[in-house]
């Protein structure tokens, strides 16, 4: 029996599986967790990584692994492959003001936006790495100096895989790896091209920098020092469509600390709006994609309000009835990035004495975070994705109430997939496939899934489209003071 391991290194925690690689069964699987923050030294991953491995049994008898991991992360090398500063994840928002100048950059108004969708397919936002580059040129600009590489978080890991490894003096620069999905979230690599911009990187580092060789769908990235067959790997939204193994048809709706909504296309997007990034898939299509900050923490916010957990949250909402009384839960809980309002805070309208309970505000709350991925859905419908079915995945997809309000909201059936780590799976499935080689992965058995229909409730999402532009921005602070109830690590950065 030939066994692969797939890994999926996320923000708050990494997860490994060992499965059969012509089936797909799973064997075993081990996990362990990352810091909080939004900023994180690297080496957190490895260590976790090499605990996860260790509870899943170890790679002794494995013949291929690949690494998953969260997008768009900023780890910036040295010429002795030394991490320059910790890297700046995905959800930190801080580059946004750097994201308004790359536009600009580019162009006056709509013809900035138009000229980055046109060179990458994605209009930069907080979010993505050439903007957190941007924000440490200009804030710590000798740490930008020393900047010799710039690589995601599944390239430094798998670069670290292939026994890089600084303290040992044993780091080359130029065996760092990536794939196309992964490096369709730079904001400096084309899809539709299928090649970077370096020009668009030295716009936001201020000068050129090694970035990792990108690999093709199957191809083999090299090999650990033990001999374990290493594959080239990909972000996670990839990696959860190939371990879905959605095809094009599917939109895929994952509620986790994010919340996305993507497609796998057979042609590339350039929307200059900026909401649907024009992402590559881990098969060699693409990957049209809407991504929200705030998700299945709106679920745990809600809860921690009425001292509930998510059992009980879920009954609440089902007790109420479809609208909330005309009750809306704006979740901009952390800022958001679709809409791009880094500086956001959640809201709440409608507030009257007969919907002041329990209920409505849980049910509330949880059309409020599905309307915002509605909203997502019909921008990639706008692009010209096609649907032929949804699926649900995520921690928060596993919320009963989430499952039955939502195909009231999307106005279709969806498709809650059966509970799996479809990060970790999607990675398993691509190092199978680089062993077996051939032009599409393996098939392994899925289950159906439960379907969940209900008669569309257009109105939630007409009130919510009412209000959901009339939000406060984040407090900001006077120098040296500190708001009340507030955590160090949470207070609002000082102003001038």
């Amino acid at each position: 029996m030939t066994l692969v391991a797939g890994v999926d290194s996320s923000t708050q925690s990494c997860k490994v599986v060992v499965r059969e690689a012509e089936t797909g069964a799973l064997v075993r699987q081990g996990r362990a967790p990352h810091p909080d923050g939004t900023e994180i030294d690297p080496k957190h991953w490895w260590d976790a990584l090499t605990e996860a491995i260790a509870q899943a049994g170890g790679l002794d008898d494995v013949s291929a692994i690949a690494v998953g991991a969260q997008q768009h992360g900023m780890v910036c090398l040295d010429e002795q492959g030394e991490v320059v500063r910790p890297a700046l994840l995905w959800n930190d928002t801080r580059s946004a003001a750097a994201a308004s100048e790359l536009v600009a950059e580019l162009g006056e108004g709509e013809r900035g936006a138009q000229a980055w969708a046109e060179a990458v397919g994605t209009v930069p936002v907080a979010s993505f790495t050439v903007t957190k580059l941007r924000w440490l040129a200009e804030h710590e600009p000798e740490a930008a100096k020393r900047v010799a590489a710039v690589a995601l978080p599944h390239d430094w890991l798998t670069w670290r895989f292939l026994g890089n490894d600084p303290r040992a003096n044993s780091a080359d620069l130029g065996a760092l790896v990536t794939d196309r999905g992964d490096a369709s979230g730079t904001g400096y690599w084309s899809p539709a091209a299928n090649d970077y911009r370096l020009d668009l990187l030295e716009r936001g580092l201020g000068h050129q920098a090694v970035v990792p060789r990108v690999l093709r769908p199957s191809e083999r990235a090299g090999q650990t020092p033990t001999g374990v067959v290493l594959g080239p790997g990909t972000g996670d939204n990839a990696a959860a469509g190939l371990g879905l193994q959605a095809r094009p048809g599917d939109v895929v709706v994952s509620i986790g600390t994010s919340g996305t909504v993507f497609a796998v296309a057979e042609r590339p997007t350039a929307d200059p709006s900026g909401i649907v990034a024009g992402f590559a898939d881990a098969t060699g299509r693409y990957l049209p994609l809407v991504c929200t900050l705030n998700a299945a923490r709106v679920l745990d916010a809600a809860g921690v309000l009425l001292g509930v957990d998510h059992a009980e949250l879920s009954r609440l909402a089902l007790s109420a009835p479809p609208g909330a009384g005309g009750m809306v839960v704006v979740p901009y809980l952390e800022g958001e990035r679709t809409p791009n309002r880094p500086d956001a805070t959640g809201a709440l309208h409608g507030l009257r004495l007969a919907t002041a309970t329990p209920a409505y505000l849980a049910r509330a709350a949880i059309e409020g975070l599905l309307c915002g991925l509605a909203d997502g859905l019909d921008a990639l419908v706008g692009q010209g994705v096609r649907v032929e079915r949804v699926l649900l995945i995520g921690g928060g997809a596993r919320s009963e109430a989430l499952r039955k309000i939502a195909p009231a909201i999307f106005g279709c059936p969806v498709v809650a997939a059966p509970d799996g780590e479809y990060v970790a799976d999607g990675a398993a499935r691509q190092a199978a496939w680089v062993l077996a080689g051939g032009a599409e992965p393996p098939q392994w058995a899925l289950g159906d899934g439960e379907r969940y229909e209900a008669d569309p409730t257009p109105f939630v999402r007409d009130r919510y489209g009412e209000v959901r532009e009339l939000t406060a921005r984040q407090p900001s602070k006077p120098s040296g003071l500190a708001l009340e109830g507030l955590a160090a690590d949470e207070q609002p950065a000082a102003t001038a």
